[in-house]
């Protein structure tokens, strides 16, 4: 059976590809099982300079990755050159300091004994990833995994298959041996049988909070290690003491990056009282001022949703909020003709019950909430199953120890909207899942943190003695 890929913004079909059967999927397994072994006997220079051709090929590549990614899930061609540049200084990261983050560490350095902690790869680690951003989120696992000289095995999402292919042929051609990076194109049913076999050492998953629970307990069973990055409904505050227009500019950008479908799109918008007005009045304007249409035109800001399913769940959730008394300033249906356009949307009077105000609207609709205060501001933030990003807006210094220390998120960004950076580490807390990505965290997650100690012979024996006298 084939996977068809279809394009979002036209309902056409673009291209069937061979999905892997049983057999294939064990002579890829076999393969990554191989290059385990290979890679990691490879010196941290060595894999350093897979890692760092490859961020020279994505650079060179990005029109015709851009293009592949557009075509696939729908983002804007600029968004998608945007993500091809971002992995290739996610390589560019990892290929400049692998050895200064996996360098042994001396704990102790007396006359005549040392002890060390050292990082070794731990071998096949399982990536099952999404389709809303098909090269980021492989590039910002695979690049720091294999520097440490472990191997990936990705299950990529099945409506971006020539990602996934695209990925592997980027790792081949800047040097890693043969099953040191192997796409799987299958469906999701494989995964248990995966997280089940001995050769894989663990897995990462970015996804569903569903599907991270089941990755998360089907590898809890086989004790084996995982990093999950789940959902999130992102708040974003604004207070009194700050640039207002420009926090509702941002705003706009923030629900409406990839057509709404990120994790850390801002999603519940949460405005103090006194500015809450002027903050609507201009969000509202901005968000219909953006352009929605055909991905491929450089013109265009807010490009399809991925699949008309997931744009019919979308509408699901906004009639619901509506139907329980919320109130549509703007936007609240699918735009009518071809493709899976949906609208910048603005939700006010949103009750607290109601899927916009709990769970994750995964497309650009924007939930706008008023505040009385700071406590109230930070309690509605809080109140929420996720903790991924926050975002809030303040000039007032100790407004902003406060953000920033009672936010419930695995980053708050203050005056600017959440993004992720190679340099910094990435998860979230609650529901949101657990362990971190990028930076040297993110490096660290799939390593045997191993102990060494070396005593003199003479202590040693001493030691000996104490310990059996």
């Amino acid at each position: 059976m084939s996977i068809t890929t279809v394009n979002p913004a036209t309902g056409e079909r673009i291209a069937e590809y061979e999905r892997h059967d049983a057999a294939a999927i064990e002579t890829r397994v076999a393969a990554a099982a191989r290059a385990a072994t290979v890679w990691r006997g490879a010196s941290v220079v060595q894999r350093a300079d897979v890692v760092r051709r490859a961020g020279a090929l994505l650079r060179e590549r990005a029109d015709r990755y851009a293009r592949l990614m557009t075509v696939e899930m729908g983002k804007t061609l600029a968004g998608a050159r945007a993500e091809v540049e971002k992995c290739a200084v996610c390589c560019d990261y990892y290929a400049d300091h692998a050895e200064r983050i996996l360098a042994p560490e001396v704990i102790i350095d007396d006359v005549g004994d040392r002890a060390e902690v050292r990082l070794h790869p731990i071998g096949v680690v399982l990536a099952v990833m999404p389709w809303n951003f098909p090269f980021w989120q492989v590039i910002r696992f695979a690049a720091p995994a294999l520097v440490a000289g472990n191997v990936g095995l990705l299950k990529h999402a099945t409506n971006v298959p020539g990602c996934a292919l695209a990925l592997e042929e980027l790792f081949r051609d800047a040097g890693a041996p043969d099953g040191a990076f192997t796409a799987l194109l299958a469906s999701s049913d494989v995964v248990e049988g995966l997280l089940d076999d001995t050769r894989i050492a663990a897995a990462t998953l970015t996804g569903s909070e569903g599907a991270g629970s089941a990755v998360g307990a089907q590898a809890g069973r086989r004790i084996k290690k995982t990093v999950l990055e789940l959902g999130g409904s992102d708040p974003f505050i604004v207070m009194p003491s700050a640039d207002v227009e420009r926090a509702a500019t941002v705003a706009a950008q923030a629900r409406t990056v990839n057509a709404g479908q990120s994790c850390i799109a801002a999603k519940r918008f949460i405005v103090h009282t006194a500015v809450y007005d002027r903050f609507l009045e201009h969000f509202v304007a901005a968000m219909r001022g953006l352009a929605v249409g055909d991905p491929l035109d450089e013109a265009t800001d807010v490009g399809p949703m991925a699949t008309v399913t997931l744009r019919d769940e979308l509408q699901a959730q906004v009639d619901a909020t509506v139907a329980a008394g919320a109130r549509a300033l703007l936007g609240g249906a699918p735009l009518p003709g071809p493709g899976n356009f949906y609208p910048p949307t603005v939700l006010v009077d949103v009750p607290d019950d109601t899927p916009a105000a709990r769970d994750e609207l995964f497309g650009p609709v924007a939930a706008v909430f008023r505040a009385r205060d700071l406590d109230d501001a930070i309690r509605r933030a809080n109140d929420s199953p996720f903790g991924l990003g926050a975002s809030a807006w303040s000039r007032d210094e100790a407004e902003i120890e406060r953000l920033t220390t009672e936010l419930e998120a695995g980053s708050v960004f203050i005056n600017a909207m959440v993004a992720s950076d190679p340099r910094l580490p990435f998860g979230g807390v609650k529901r949101s899942g657990y362990g971190r990505e990028l930076g040297p965290w993110g490096l660290r997650e799939f390593v045997n943190i191993k102990t060494v100690r070396i005593m003199s012979p003479h202590e040693g024996d001493a030691a000996a003695r104490s310990a059996t006298e």
